[in-house]
C-alpha cells in the first residue's frame, strides 16, 4: 500500500532552501506583503486622491496618500532588495522589480513573476 500524501506542500522546493539558505521563504513573504501594500497604496493615490485633489480642489488625500506611499516605499526597496540578494537575483531583475513598484497594477504583476520564479528556484 503506497504512503498516504497530506496534501502539503511547502512552498518553496528544498534545493532552493539548500542554495541560497533557509531565510528565503521569510525574506520572500515580507517582500509580497510590502509589494501589495505599495501598489494598493499607489492605485488610491492615482485613481483616487489625485482626482479629488485636480477636481474637487482637495488636497490632504494627495498629501496623506503620497507621504504613505512614499514611505512605504523606501521599506518595500529594503524588503525586495534583501531578497534580491538572498535568492541571488540578477542586477537586471532586481532594478526591474523596483521600478515596477513605482508604476500603477504593474507592481502586482511583478510580484507574481518573482514569487513564481524565486519559489521554483530561478534567479529574477
Amino acid at each position: 500500500m503506497a504512503a498516504e500524501h497530506t496534501g502539503y506542500r511547502s512552498p518553496l522546493p528544498r534545493a532552493l532552501a539548500r542554495r541560497v539558505g533557509q531565510r528565503v521563504p521569510a525574506a520572500l513573504l515580507r517582500y509580497r506583503v510590502m509589494a501589495w501594500i505599495v501598489g494598493v497604496l499607489l492605485i488610491a493615490l492615482v485613481l483616487v486622491a489625485v482626482p479629488v485633489k485636480h477636481l474637487g480642489g482637495v488636497d490632504e488625500p494627495v498629501a496623506v496618500i503620497g507621504t504613505l506611499h512614499g514611505w512605504l516605499y523606501a521599506i518595500f526597496f529594503v524588503t525586495a532588495c534583501d531578497l534580491a540578494l538572498r535568492a541571488r537575483w540578477t542586477a537586471r531583475g532586481t532594478v526591474l522589480i523596483l521600478l515596477a513598484g513605482t508604476v500603477p497594477v504593474l507592481s502586482f504583476v511583478a510580484e507574481r513573476i518573482a514569487t513564481r520564479k524565486t519559489r521554483a528556484g530561478e534567479r529574477v
